[in-house]
């Protein structure tokens, strides 16, 4: 059975799948989802990663392509995406989500690993991590210690994956995509997601973990 036929095979579809081969020559991808509400899909690992993403996210992949749709009708198909659509295609290819207390998130976009994974430890049990992007879980198929998530903020409150869904695509909008509010995380440091992380010095290494450059441009803890 094609990838598509089997992705189109789980109920209640937010869109349909089908080959690759029924997207036009030059026709951007974004636009002809949005118009047509099917995705092309190839075989392989990577669009099978991004079917279930449309399954398990409907509102959220939806608001994407949208936002992708609306760039592309404002500013047409250029040699470089620009700043709104890098941060989609980024957000749609790697993002993950953070429900975390606020200290976590403060260590997280200073970069202070050893206390964002090994002095606020404890924390991480009140946290949750939710992985989005669809070449992220495919690189953690085979996983290494530098695979890295661009983390967005979601609210505590939430205790769904429907209820974050829902929340993701209100939040979403072009001006904040724009601003990159993102900050990253190698998703092995977090606690209980590798066994080698129990060590505190799996951390001390400066090509995974790395210093912050400038602390000027870090997305605060927001008033959610």
């Amino acid at each position: 059975m094609a990838l598509h036929e089997a992705l189109n095979r789980e109920p209640d579809n937010a869109i349909a799948f089908v080959p690759q081969a029924d997207l036009r020559p030059g026709e951007p991808y974004e636009r002809y989802i949005f118009n047509s509400k099917q995705c092309p899909t190839r075989e392989g690992l990577h669009d099978f990663f991004n079917g279930l993403c449309w399954i398990r996210l409907p509102q959220t992949k939806k608001k994407l392509n949208r936002l992708q749709a609306l760039e592309i009708e404002r500013a047409g198909v250029q040699a470089v995406r620009g700043p709104v659509r890098d941060a989609l295609t980024l957000f749609d290819e790697n993002a993950a989500f953070l429900q975390a207390p606020p200290a976590l998130w403060q260590a997280l976009i200073d970069k202070d690993w050893h206390r964002l994974f090994v002095q606020l430890r404890p924390l991480w049990a009140q946290a949750r991590l939710v992985l989005f992007g669809h070449a992220l879980l495919e690189k953690l198929v085979q996983p290494r210690k530098a695979v890295t998530a661009h983390v967005y903020l979601a609210q505590t409150a939430i205790h769904s994956i429907a209820e974050l869904d829902a929340w993701v695509a209100t939040d979403l909008t072009a001006a904040k995509l724009g601003a990159k509010p993102f900050a990253p995380l190698p998703v092995l440091g977090v606690p209980g997601w590798w066994p080698p992380n129990e060590t505190p010095a799996f951390y001390d290494d400066p090509e995974v973990f790395r210093l912050p450059r400038s602390a000027a441009h870090s997305p605060e803890y927001p008033q959610l």
